[in-house]
């Protein structure tokens, strides 16, 4: 495929994208704007990230920290960076110098260890909830949301919670997850009260290319967009 064809096919999705969000927004009350694309780009090779630079991609999304590493050096700061991925905490002193936000803190043990690699800036995370309850999904239960929440303000702005992100599982029919969607922001919104003296707890990250839509409508502030932008399963 030429550049030109691969540009103008991801520009088509890429716009599609928009307009479904656009429109489960008005749906769903809130306001243009409110939700952000973040393009997974774990597929993705170097071409066709060249090519979501092109059509105004402005945030991508990277789910091990070698890829994170190795499209960075390539790209820069073309791209605003976030880590998507399980993050081990071997991993941490990577990642934490090159995102600006990490969806995926699930434990105390790597609060810890993001606080210790935190730069002067600190580190801004989301912490991953299991609604499901899903075994193969990582990700805390809701009863131990409170204990990573303490956990992140104990290091006394070394690390910041942001709010929350979570996986659906995987169905044919987006409406039948809905209920992960809802239930992710009845805890950010049960929370939010307590600990807005330490954190706004503005974000959910929730939403993939199959069920972004109804993700959106229940309230995300990131949707995470992978292959459906340049074709294929996925993501």
């Amino acid at each position: 495929m030429t550049d030109e064809k691969l540009e103008a096919q991801v520009r088509n999705r890429l716009a599609a994208v928009r307009e479904n969000v656009a429109a489960a927004l008005e749906r769903s009350g809130r306001r243009p704007g409110e939700t952000r694309i973040l393009v997974a780009s774990k597929y993705y090779e170097a071409e066709q990230i060249r090519a979501l630079a092109a059509v105004g991609v402005d945030l991508l999304g990277e789910n091990r920290a070698q890829d994170l590493i190795s499209k960075q050096d390539v790209f820069g700061n073309i791209f605003e960076w976030h880590f998507i991925g399980h993050l081990q905490r071997r991993k941490a002193r990577e990642v934490v110098p090159r995102v600006s936000l990490i969806h995926s803190v699930d434990s105390v043990r790597l609060v810890d260890e993001l606080g210790r690699r935190a730069s002067e800036r600190g580190v801004e995370a989301l912490i991953q909830v299991n609604v499901s309850g899903e075994e193969s999904k990582y990700g805390v239960l809701e009863g131990e949301v409170e204990r990573i929440l303490e956990a992140v303000a104990g290091t006394e702005g070394q690390v910041r919670a942001r709010g929350f992100m979570t996986l659906a599982p995987a169905v044919e029919r987006a409406e039948n997850v809905r209920y992960v969607f809802a239930k992710l922001r009845a805890i950010r919104d049960r929370l939010r009260g307590s600990w807005s003296p330490h954190f706004e707890l503005s974000e959910l990250s929730m939403g993939m290319s199959n069920d972004y839509a109804v993700a959106v409508e229940e309230g995300a502030t990131l949707v995470r967009i992978g292959r459906t932008i340049i074709g294929g399963d996925g993501p």
